[in-house]
């Protein structure tokens, strides 16, 4: 349902040592067997480490999903209320994902759809549950790419507590739990450990084979699950890109990451019926171009500086220009229109241009898809993650410009470049993405609100590393004069410890409030709709409205309709469209025209819409459909020139006076405070 007809109400009732850490020994050869004693202590203490970072990792992760199912039931009061108020409760296209699952498990057999879970769980539980297990594996995939990155687990319980704490701005699964994001990230934050792992030197043959084999799967899944994951992983392929072109990653390494980036989409595509826009996306023809781009260009990374960074800059305008060549060839030859209202609204977003697109105008004014509000960072500061953030990231920055100047400058810079004072900069690959990452998907987050739990989930990775790294604190105790092995082992320990301490100190009240904190569903006018629509309608009545309305609908009532929150089709975007002229200002003949020939029989009616005040003048839904109708606006404020005046009242409003003109063709046949149902007259 939308957001302001859902609602809830106050219920009336040692530091530790780590094993992964590598250190070098200095141990004299003596022939009395010490030299094997130690190593087989070392050994034992690096089985016990991992054994205890191992089962932190897995306590955190279920007590994060515990955390959420447990707010999420303490909001809700899921386990007593009604089954209506159940589906009710999955608001917008939550309900729609949630329908489909409904639909398979009351099928009548296996080839219909699946076997039924009741005589073991309530089917609404074996959901959710699954959801907030998922949680589980995000928690343990960002743990465990925290301690691969700083070589201990303590880094990996701070990134786990930061993602708790912040938890209103790194994850939103206790309230969206349908949302294909929740189903995708976990997979995603899997697959960023397994390049993490497979980014490190020295691995055998066996374990290469098995990491990439696991960045294939997760890959795999996290496409599968949202129909947003060829832009992410676009980013993902920028991040490989620039890496590899600064030598900062091992080109043959990058290379089966975009192959398998690829694969990935292509089994998706095939398991989703051929989807078209998969072929069409970017990042299938930037992946492509890139890896003609090596193939016409030779000996790219040999030559001077100068030499070098021409052969960069053409490599770049190359892949750029075969990228939009290969992309506009592929849409043209299958003919895609699919994204193409995702263009119409970066280009209005970015400033090329205003749009009177109905489509890309309803995603600029959501609030989610606007800039990244700045309490964002005094949040996320509170914990001191954002501080923390702030400083890695400078360091780690500085480090990379050094390495990759370095890096093209070749060997006889080095001294020059390699040294200040006493400090040598390094960057092992796996920090080199980490920190690109970063960058690119904190670009996205800041430009739109909606894409920053991909970002604040890896910043909780990356502030953590960054503290109990041994290369961070060995660098800049190095720097300033202070540096001894002992000093920097107490340094690296000690700080995220206190950090660790101030956080538990802090939240730890917050937390134990919140969980006591008791409300529940409270919603009547919907739950009123939709058991007057299972009660009063055939089960073949065909609905029109709102997308986020109907999905509530085919949820709840099963019944048919007209359209729905799927909005990566361009002919469901233009009946959506045509559906939502009943909130513009047409004739009643001309609004029945065209919810007849979309075979409705109902049409509902909403007065949060038709009298919205959320949105302000020029971003309320009538205001977008009289601008793409080339009429001027209701309100005090400016028009453009060319818009007119309608010669029609606004049909939302007009309906209700029950006017000649208007009950021919539409019959009021339920109402309440919120709603407003009409049936349409079947004219022969």
């Amino acid at each position: 349902m939308a957001d302001m007809m859902t609602t809830v109400r106050q219920r009336r009732v040692g530091k530790g040592t780590e094993g992964a850490e590598e250190q070098p020994s200095e141990k004299s050869v003596k022939p009395d067997g010490k030299i094997l004693s130690d190593h087989t202590g070392g050994k034992l203490w690096n089985i016990l480490s991992v054994t205890v970072g191992g089962i932190v990792a897995i306590s955190l992760g279920l007590l994060t999903s515990v955390y959420v199912a447990t707010l999420h039931e303490n909001d809700l009061w899921f386990s007593n209320i009604k089954e209506v108020e159940r589906e009710i409760s999955f608001r917008t296209e939550c309900g729609l994902y949630y329908s489909y699952y409904k639909q398979m498990i009351q099928a009548a057999s296996i080839q219909q759809g699946t076997v039924s879970c009741k005589q073991y769980l309530e089917p609404v539980y074996f959901y959710i549950y699954t959801l907030f297990g998922l949680q589980a594996l995000y928690v343990i995939a960002l743990y465990v790419t925290s301690w691969l990155l700083s070589g201990t687990w303590l880094s990996g319980l701070l990134a786990a507590c930061w993602y708790i704490t912040n938890r209103i701005d790194t994850t939103r699964v206790e309230f969206t739990i349908p949302l294909r994001e929740n189903w995708a990230l976990p997979f995603f934050a899997v697959q960023i450990a397994a390049i993490t792992y497979l980014l490190r030197t020295n691995l055998q043959p066996a374990q290469e084979r098995l990491t990439f084999m696991a960045v294939f799967i997760a890959t795999f899944l996290f496409s599968l699950m949202w129909q947003f994951n060829q832009f992410m992983m676009l980013i993902q392929a920028l991040a490989l890109f620039v890496l590899d072109c600064f030598d900062l990653l091992p080109t043959a390494k990058v290379t089966w990451l975009y192959i398998i980036q690829i694969s990935g989409l292509l089994l998706v595509c095939v398991l989703q019926f051929f989807n078209s826009m998969i072929l069409g996306s970017l990042l299938i023809s930037f992946n492509a171009s890139v890896l003609i781009a090596r193939i016409i260009q030779k000996n790219l990374k040999k030559g001077p500086l100068l030499n070098r960074l021409g052969k960069l800059i053409l490599h770049v305008l190359l892949v750029l220009c075969l990228t939009l060549l290969i992309n506009k060839f592929i849409k043209k030859i299958l003919n895609l229109e699919s994204d193409e209202h995702i263009f119409k609204f970066l280009k209005a977003k970015f400033g090329f241009g205003a749009t009177r697109d109905f489509d890309a105008n309803l995603y600029l004014c959501e609030e989610a898809f606007g800039l990244l509000p700045l309490n964002t960072f005094s949040r996320l500061s509170d914990t001191l993650l954002f501080y923390i953030y702030v400083f890695v990231l400078l360091f780690m920055t500085v480090a990379a410009v050094i390495v990759a100047f370095r890096n093209l400058s070749g060997s006889n810079q080095v001294q020059l470049m390699e040294k200040m004072g006493e400090c040598t900069i390094t960057l092992k690959p796996d920090a080199a993405y980490s920190l690109i990452h970063t960058v690119l998907f904190g670009c996205l987050a800041l430009s739109t609100m909606r894409m920053k739990y991909l970002w604040t989930s890896h910043m909780c990775v990356f502030a953590s590393f960054g503290l109990c790294s041994t290369e961070v604190w060995k660098l800049v105790l190095k720097c300033i004069g202070l540096y001894t092995s002992q000093r920097m082992q107490v340094v690296k320990y000690s700080i995220p410890i206190i950090t660790l301490l101030y956080i538990s100190y802090k939240f730890w009240p917050g937390i134990m409030d919140e969980l006591s904190e008791l409300r529940e569903f409270y919603d009547p006018d919907t739950v009123e709709l939709m058991n007057w629509i299972k009660s009063n309608t055939p089960n073949t009545a065909v609905f029109a409205g709102s997308m986020q309305l109907l999905a509530g609908v085919k949820l709840c009532t099963g019944r048919t309709l007209t359209n729905h929150p799927h909005y990566e089709d361009k002919n469901l975007r233009e009946r959506t469209k045509q559906i939502y002229q009943i909130y513009a200002k047409r004739s009643p003949e001309d609004v029945y025209g065209i919810l007849r020939s979309f075979g409705t029989d109902y049409v509902i009616l909403e007065d949060s819409i038709c009298y919205e005040r959320r949105h302000s003048r020029g971003c309320r839904l009538r205001d977008l459909l009289d601008i793409a109708n080339g009429h001027i606006m209701d309100g005090l404020g400016e028009n453009e020139p060319d818009l007119k005046p309608s010669t029609y009242p606004r049909f939302c409003e007009e309906i209700k006076k029950n006017l000649p003109s208007y009950t021919t063709h539409f019959i009021r046949v339920f109402q309440n405070k919120t709603f407003h149902v009409y049936k349409l007259a079947k004219h022969k």
